[in-house]
């Protein structure tokens, strides 16, 4: 290790935050000033990456849990030859940069995953190192090792303090991810205070109890920070990595350095003599040539160590052509093209919830895509996706394909996200919807960073019954549905739910949910088969025409459709009925099939859904009336609870009549 070079990029790097937060009055200088060491020891000694190829599929993952020190992150992919320009650095929070205020997935080289929230980041690291571990047991052979990554996350304070840090961890200890490295910038600071203020709890005995092997350094002695990284990535002894680096907040700017005030962008101010203080010049955004040689030198060797792997990785694609097809359609994120004719119809006289239905759907899937895997957070009794024939994940097996979260919603949700961005496998997790809001900021963040994650909740309304108003969604679809980029699917029947997975599989750019009910629902054999799957993957279809003059069009979703059916039939003949599995869907199609479903000359519109009402008024217009449920439920029989909330077809037909005046 050449330890001056590094400790002049450390310094460099600090400077590249200081000039850029300085130059946009605006950003987080603590940690990348604080932990400029580790930096320099994972981007210039450490970590095995390729910039010219930042998703190889063998590099170390990165990822900078705590986002909003994002300087850290840009100025070491800018010193180790990743595609990020200096002028990008110089450009730092600005209006279409490639270094955005947080670290954004799929905007900058080398960024792998997006961390907003604190916390996010180290859920997301568990979910690739389960990856990382799946990937070794489904594709390495006795001949060629092409999976051995290991995945680091750098965390603060923050991020160990939010419960998404301790759910994640518990289960990667519990797991033995003995790939996954946790390093931990310890500077006793938070955003308002120092630490103490908040916490007084022992970091390390904690993850020692969850299953972890625990290093402590001082994170800003070169040597130690290589000795701790070394023997956590040599050291394959089932317990993940803890490095503990102790560390001084906002290093380089005497003025705050060690205090709340150097968390934020306060000493950018003394931008000037802090550069003095680090021995660089007054000229800003300063990179030495002999730092630029020597990560140049760096990337050669890193490069010998890729062409190394490509060789093996050669030769192992020519020896197992069934595994290289199938890592090939994971990577691709491949569907089969025939997915909706590999699963079986429905008998007509099958009577069951739609989460049942599911739970033979995912079975078709489970064969059709080997890698498709689905977890559940202590609930595959009742969400019913657990995948008969693809084994549980576990350190006994690592190449099961049913992931047993225990009761930890809000981590599911993150270590599915983790998955997502390592684009190996295709997740899938499930839930009772109720508990969505436990995992609303990650499905958020998939959403926002267009990640293909299945969601497969089930109970979804007040359908659920005995449970009383805990538990039984009435603002969670609609709350759901307002997330942008986010697909909800309340698919009817069960032929409605085959079409409702194939579209989730199909959508590639975002996640999608499918809400699933509890209590039993009639087969809708009066619709043709393959109208109900087509009909769900397009949104929204007609499932019943009017044989007249068309008056009326009912629109219903998921276990309300047959309600709305039985209404068309004592209103008559004139009456249209249309099923909205998926708002999102139907609202992406083109202009004429929505007039199609949809005809503007017919303003007498009825909707009904167990749920808040509001959304639908885009659908039937101020003038159309909506059977909806804006309150919470009560304790009672799913059956009696939707009739003492008014969610029947008499309600339906109530309504239509009042419309026409009859």
């Amino acid at each position: 290790m050449n330890k001056e070079r590094l400790q002049q990029a450390a310094n460099i790097s600090r400077g590249l935050a200081i000039d850029a937060v300085h130059a946009c009055s605006s950003g987080h200088l603590g940690l990348p000033l604080g932990a400029a060491e580790v930096g320099a020891v994972l981007f210039g000694e450490g970590l095995s990456y390729h910039p010219a190829n930042p998703k190889w599929l063998n590099r170390d993952r990165f990822i900078l849990s705590g986002g909003h020190g994002s300087m850290f992150l840009y100025s070491w992919l800018h010193l180790s030859g990743f595609d990020l320009p200096l002028d990008e650095v110089k450009n730092f929070r600005q209006l279409h940069s490639k270094t955005p205020g947080h670290p954004e997935y799929a905007e900058t080289p080398g960024v792998e995953a997006t961390t907003g929230p604190l916390g996010q980041g180290i859920g997301n690291a568990v979910g690739y190192a389960i990856c990382g571990k799946m990937a070794a047991a489904k594709f390495n052979t006795a001949d060629h090792q092409i999976f051995n990554y290991h995945v680091v996350a750098l965390a603060g304070d923050g991020c160990f303090q939010e419960g998404i840090s301790a759910e994640a961890s518990s289960l990667a200890g519990h797991l033995k991810l003995d790939n996954l490295i946790l390093i931990y910038d310890s500077n006793d600071v938070t955003l308002d205070a120092m630490a103490k203020v908040t916490q007084s709890e022992d970091t390390a005995k904690r993850y020692e109890a969850y299953g972890f092997e625990v290093f402590t350094i001082d994170g800003h002695d070169l040597d130690a920070v290589q000795s701790a990284f070394q023997a956590a990535k040599a050291n394959d002894n089932g317990k993940p990595k803890l490095i503990i680096a102790r560390t001084e907040i906002g290093r380089g700017i005497p003025e705050v350095a060690g205090t709340a005030a150097g968390h934020g962008e306060g000493g950018a101010k003394f931008a000037e003599s802090a550069r003095k203080g680090l021995g660089l010049p007054a000229e800003t955004f300063f990179v030495s040539d002999e730092v630029k040689a020597y990560f140049a030198e760096h990337q050669k060797s890193l490069a010998k160590a890729y062409d190394a792997w490509n060789a093996t990785y050669s030769a192992w694609r020519s020896a197992n052509p069934t595994l290289t097809a199938e890592l090939d359609a994971g990577v691709n994120q491949e569907v089969p093209a025939d997915l909706i004719q590999q699963i079986p119809e429905f008998a007509a006289d099958y009577a069951d919830a739609t989460r049942s239905a599911g739970g033979v759907v995912i079975q078709s899937i489970a064969k059709a895509m080997p890698m498709f895997f689905t977890g559940s957070a202590d609930l595959f009794g009742s969400t019913k996706n657990y995948m008969k024939e693809a084994g549980d994940f576990g350190a006994e097996n690592y190449a099961g394909r049913n992931l047993w979260f225990g009761i930890r919603e809000h981590a599911m949700g993150a270590i599915l996200n983790g998955a997502a961005y390592d684009g190996i496998f295709r997740p899938s997790g499930a839930t009772f919807a109720v508990f969505a809001d436990y995992c609303r900021p990650s499905i958020r963040l998939a959403a926002l960073a267009k990640l293909p994650v299945v969601y497969i909740f089930t109970h979804d309304s007040v359908g659920v019954g005995e449970d009383g108003p805990t538990h039984q969604p009435v603002e969670t679809c609609s709350g759901l549905r307002v997330i942008p980029g986010l697909d909800v699917f309340r698919p009817a029947d069960p032929e409605e739910t085959a079409g409702a997975f194939v579209a989730a599989l199909q959508r590639t750019d975002g996640p999608t949910m499918l809400l699933l009910t509890r209590q039993k629902v009639p087969t809708l054999n009066q619709i043709p088969v393959a109208v109900r799957r087509e009909g769900a993957l397009n949104g929204a279809y007609i499932a019943k025409r009017e044989s007249s003059d068309l008056q009326t069009i009912l629109l219903a979703t998921g276990s309300e459709l047959s309600l709305a059916l039985d209404a068309a039939e004592k209103l008559g003949e004139g009456t249209r009925v249309v099923s909205v599995p998926c708002m999102e869907r139907f609202d992406r199609q083109p202009a004429d099939y929505q007039s199609e479903i949809l005809p503007p000359t017919c303003q007498q519109r009825i909707a009904i859904e167990a749920g808040v009402s509001g959304l639908w008024y885009k659908y039937v217009g101020l003038q159309g009336k909506v059977i909806g449920i804006d309150r919470f439920g009560i304790s009672a029989p799913g059956g009696t609870v939707m009739k003492e909330l008014g969610i029947t077809a008499d309600a339906v037909v109530a309504a239509a009549k009042s419309l026409s005046g009859r």
